[in-house]
């Protein structure tokens, strides 16, 4: 999936992604692979399928005075990570998932107030961060978009993937 990208894309993830997912109880690396193993199990095409892998890698590749949401991760790391991803040659779609997962949870929490009551405590915390529920208007232009579905999917994954040794995509489903 990945071998037409750079060995950038996947060194990020072997020099930093031992690393704690911030407020969860596994790995950066961990939390990728199994939103990836989640997007596959769902049937996903392989662009999906990188979007969940690569996710989060704004709080990985992103400077190191970057601005921090009170230890728990980057300010913006899905634009950080949008914009890196492009700068290694990712398509427009799989950048546009990864820069819109945040907003998928925004969403979430105005559709639906109970999807709120299960985020996780880091995540909560992160929301105040990242401009708490949505709007209506902003709900609607989200929904509006032709990739909201596929936003909403990656967001399942991203939520699903934080199982401490919770079953994993295969790397060499990465490299092949």
């Amino acid at each position: 999936m990945i071998h037409k990208f750079t060995s950038d894309l996947l060194s990020i993830y072997k020099e930093y992604g031992n690393d704690d997912y911030i407020g969860e109880p596994i790995s950066q690396q961990s939390h990728m692979l199994q939103a990836a193993y989640f997007a596959q199990q769902a049937g996903a095409d392989d662009e999906l399928i990188l979007a969940a892998f690569f996710h989060d890698i704004g709080h990985l590749c992103a400077p190191f005075d970057a601005e921090e949401m009170d230890g728990l991760g980057i300010v913006d790391h899905e634009q950080i990570g949008a914009q890196y991803l492009s700068t290694k040659g990712c398509s427009a779609r799989l950048c546009q998932l990864v820069a819109s997962h945040v907003q998928a949870k925004r969403y979430l929490c105005w559709k639906n107030p109970a999807y709120f009551a299960k985020l996780s405590q880091a995540s909560t915390g992160t929301l105040a961060f990242q401009g708490g529920p949505m709007s209506t208007e902003e709900a609607l232009s989200f929904e509006a978009s032709p990739m909201h579905k596929d936003i909403l999917r990656l967001r399942v994954w991203d939520e699903q993937a934080k199982i401490p040794q919770g079953p994993e995509l295969d790397w060499e489903l990465l490299t092949n």
